[in-house]
């Protein structure tokens, strides 16, 4: 089976936690599958669908904070990367007003999919991201972090490969190598190989995330760092992740998928943030 090559997309801007129905997985739709070519189209096109089909949720870096992070699909787009933005953000998914974790809370900036079905038309691939909201917070960070799904076939030839983890993977690329390597280096302290399987983007040429005008690489320093994470991670993450309200009420009940996962990936952040004010 080969790997098939995926870029990322977005969208931006309103905060709350929208009232939406149970939504499928649309992972990794790939650029010649866009309907539409930019933010700016999708919003001209489906203007009076804001909050019916899709919505767009943002949080300002505040104080020291030098990181963003961002969901560009986010809902039924790829399921759960929602929630882990608002988790690595510092945010609880059920109640994004409240704190999940001491210390930071980094910018975020997310958009998502609302339909019940058909969520794979509103990808918008990163490098064709203009969304104004995103383009500000990411040029106004030094650096970023970005959420993305993926299926299990994408990340090797032989699925056979992540047997080990059950098909649990995630894949670290960008151009912040330096962040890439922490980010790899703490989910390993926190996961064993069989829980997660760890890749690097150099490993699948076409999800490396590697792509200049990915809106992640686009921060002050012009580098950031990309997740893809298979389905069987994601879902691994909550206890039920079926909707969008299992989800905000089962990541506590994950056998501390979401919480271990999102605190090692805020914990590299944090030792990244404080290395490069160092020099």
């Amino acid at each position: 089976m080969k790997r098939r090559t995926v870029l990322t997309a977005l969208a931006s801007a309103a905060i709350g936690v929208p009232a939406y129905t149970a939504l499928a997985d649309a992972s990794a739709v790939g650029t010649a599958g866009d309907k539409y070519i930019s933010n700016t189209d999708l919003y001209r096109e489906l203007a009076e669908k804001e909050g019916v089909d899709w919505a767009r949720r943002y949080r300002r870096s505040a104080g020291s904070v030098r990181t963003a992070i961002l969901a560009p699909h986010g809902g039924g787009i790829e399921t759960g990367t929602s929630e882990l933005c608002l988790g690595i953000g510092g945010c609880r998914p059920d109640q994004p007003a409240r704190q999940l974790f001491s210390g930071a809370a980094y910018g975020y900036w997310m958009f998502e999919g609302l339909r019940s079905s058909g969520n794979s038309a509103l990808h918008v691939t990163s490098a064709h991201c203009d969304d104004p909201f995103a383009l500000a917070l990411v040029k106004g960070s030094a650096f970023a972090l970005s959420l993305h799904g993926c299926r299990a076939e994408q990340l090797a030839d032989d699925p056979v490969d992540l047997a080990r983890s059950k098909n649990r993977a995630v894949l670290v690329g960008g151009l912040d190598t330096t962040l890439r390597a922490a980010v790899k280096q703490a989910i390993r302290s926190a996961f064993t190989p069989a829980q997660i399987a760890i890749l690097d983007g150099s490993e699948v040429p076409g999800l490396d995330g590697g792509d200049k005008a990915n809106v992640v690489n686009r921060t002050s320093t012009g580098r950031g760092v990309q997740l893809e994470m298979t389905t069987e991670l994601r879902r691994a993450m909550f206890g039920d992740a079926s909707s969008p309200a299992k989800r905000r009420d089962t990541y506590d009940a994950s056998g501390a998928y979401f919480t271990k996962f999102c605190g090692a990936v805020r914990s590299a952040i944090h030792h990244h943030e404080n290395s490069a004010q160092s020099h």
